[in-house]
């Protein structure tokens, strides 16, 4: 093979007598700084390959351009006719989220939808997290997903024009999450009771909010959230966010297989890679929300939900990090609400040192809700910012508040570095 270009070059050699496909090398790097990154995702047709720890690649692939992503960085896309010596390290731009999340309600209420704007704007941010399948099951859009359809999910809809929408926001430049709560769903066990988790004594489980759950184990069920995530991509979001990609949090719950904690870690990590290389073609940022737990815990937390496999699956794991959640606190820090700071920074940490994946694959969740645990009051702007200023010094790759009601303080609560 001709490697004119050198190590580090970007070498595109055709090998259409052999497979049809082309061979792309090449080293993804930080704008910046030069330096390589590592983990980033390169995409070219269907196929998707992460660079190593030296921002190398290499992959054998039918297609036209290379899509390239990494968390901390904004997205590029590389036309094949491109591809010369002088583009040997293929640079990205720097870039860290600072979102705020909205409901499906959230998103269609005129009020919620512009006081969070201008939340966003008053504090230097750039993104929102949006619902698009919510905590019921609801869509609040079309989609072209004729299950969704069947099953009612789209019975209400709240935004006539989600397209036109994603547009207005983009135009705002947002960086724009789509949500999309996967195996907690009401309305899909609903319709199809035969996917819904059940007890032992044959019934539907319910949570503690009455809703019903569905299998993980079940493939019809993967298929129904990856078709969503792949209508949202099509949309214009940025970043496909799969929350609640978890076993019901239950001893009592029965499945379509034994699970062990073995098969748990596994249905929930092989889901989380089926999502990412059937959004490939898409290039855009897969992530998935987990329990603030799961760094600090050995086991799956009972729940399917493993710190290293979930980090190889996805870009982004975002740690659901809110001290109200830390019912037990952690080593040495047993009043989490008294130290809002130490609870992000050391569980990011944790996730770090457990996986030794960069701090820019992390991005967590943080609180700006009532706690409801230790009768602590409001976290409002004082508490924002030292959530803020540990997921910063960590070297997280953003960060995402959490308001179920999308009502944020008035005040300042971050500041342009």
């Amino acid at each position: 093979m001709n490697n004119r270009l050198g190590r580090f070059g970007i070498l595109l050699t055709t090998m259409a007598w052999i497979t049809g496909a082309s061979a792309y090398e090449g080293r993804v790097t930080d704008a910046a700084t030069g330096l390589p990154i590592e983990a980033a995702a390169v995409t070219v047709g269907d196929s998707v390959v992460r660079t190593d720890h030296q921002g190398l690649f290499r992959l054998d692939a039918t297609g036209d351009s290379l899509k390239l992503r990494a968390p901390g960085y904004r997205k590029r896309e590389i036309a094949a006719t491109e591809l010369t010596e002088s583009a040997a390290d293929i640079g990205l731009t720097p870039f860290s989220v600072k979102a705020l999340y909205l409901t499906v309600y959230g998103i269609a209420s005129a009020k919620l939808r512009e006081a969070a704007l201008e939340t966003l704007e008053r504090n230097h941010m750039n993104a929102l997290v949006i619902d698009v399948k919510g905590d019921r099951g609801f869509i609040p859009f079309e989609v072209d997903v004729p299950l969704a359809e069947r099953i009612g999910a789209q019975n209400t809809l709240l935004i006539k024009d989600m397209k036109a929408r994603v547009t207005e926001l983009r135009e705002k430049n947002l960086y724009l999450i789509a949500r999309i709560v996967v195996f907690k769903d009401d309305v899909l066990a609903r319709a199809k009771p035969e996917l819904a988790v059940r007890t032992r004594g044959g019934g539907i489980y319910l949570d503690r909010e009455k809703l019903r759950w569905v299998d993980p184990f079940s493939r019809e069920v993967w298929d129904y959230n990856i078709a969503i995530a792949k209508a949202v991509a099509e949309l214009g979001f940025d970043e496909v966010q799969f929350d609640y990609v978890r076993f019901p949090d239950t001893r009592q719950g029965v499945f379509s297989e034994t699970a062990t904690e073995d098969k748990r870690t596994e249905a929930i990590s092989r889901f989380l890679q089926t999502a990412y290389q059937e959004l490939a073609p898409h290039n855009v940022m897969v992530a998935a929300d987990i329990f603030g737990y799961v760094p600090w815990n050995s086991n799956d937390t009972d729940i399917g939900q493993k710190i290293l496999p979930i980090t190889q699956a996805v870009d982004v794991v975002s740690p659901m990090l809110y001290p109200s959640g830390y019912h037990l606190g952690i080593p040495k820090y047993r009043n989490p609400v008294q130290h809002p700071y130490q609870i992000v920074y050391l569980s990011l940490k944790k996730a770090a040192e457990r996986t030794g994946a960069s701090p820019l694959r992390f991005r967590p969740w943080l609180q700006a809700f009532r706690d409801y645990a230790f009768r602590s009051g409001d976290f409002k702007e004082e508490r924002m910012r030292q959530q803020i200023k540990a997921a910063e010094d960590f070297g997280a790759s953003g960060w995402m508040f959490w308001n179920p009601r999308n009502v944020y303080p008035s005040g300042v609560f971050s500041q342009v570095h």
